[in-house]
């Protein structure tokens, strides 16, 4: 059984699975295409991503310009993550907000095409899993700078540990003035 919840920004679907616990831990569905696309949320995943961090990393905000955007369904496996969508679909009327939910197991996040994704880790470590709509592509790789003071994310991490890649990415006015 899934439940869903649309969230503020238009796409935004918050998915609940049930997990069933006994005395040997615990089980839950994470993915089945019927349930998502009765959900109406994209079922056409052509890779799975898993990474492994420890408290404080913050990855993000990353995101495939077109042709290659790709949308998102993002778990948690193990620990904790504050996790945080920003959209940047040119017509949208929510363009350039955000909206952060914290994923653990048996909770999923779905974002379409068009959204910068990023997360920082609450727990020791976290095991994040998620499936994209189309494939890992170089050239069309972007971020926003997770600092972007237009955007003002309320990051719960004081002293983020952070890839070089993800402390030189534009601001999203900078972004704007190169791509839009």
């Amino acid at each position: 059984m899934f439940s869903f919840r649309k969230l503020e920004l238009e796409g935004l679907v918050l998915i609940e699975t049930e997990t069933f616990t006994d005395w040997r831990g615990s089980f839950c569905e994470l993915y089945n295409e019927d349930k998502l696309r009765q959900l109406g949320v994209e079922t056409r995943y052509v890779q799975d991503n898993f990474a492994v961090s420890q408290r404080g990393v913050l990855r993000g905000l990353h995101f495939q310009l077109p042709p290659m955007a790709q949308g998102k369904l993002v778990t948690c496996l193990c620990g904790k993550i504050y996790d945080v969508a920003v959209d940047l679909r040119p017509n949208s009327p929510s363009y350039g907000k955000w909206q952060a939910v914290e994923l653990t197991g048996g909770l999923l996040l779905y974002l379409p095409a068009g959204f910068a994704h990023g997360y920082a880790v609450l727990s020791q470590q976290a095991c994040v899993f998620y499936k994209v709509t189309e494939y890992y592509s170089p050239q069309h790789e972007a971020g926003i700078i997770w600092s972007d003071e237009r955007l003002a994310i309320d990051w719960p991490v004081d002293d983020p540990i952070l890839s070089d890649k993800d402390q030189r990415w534009p601001t999203l006015t900078d972004f704007e003035k190169i791509w839009l």
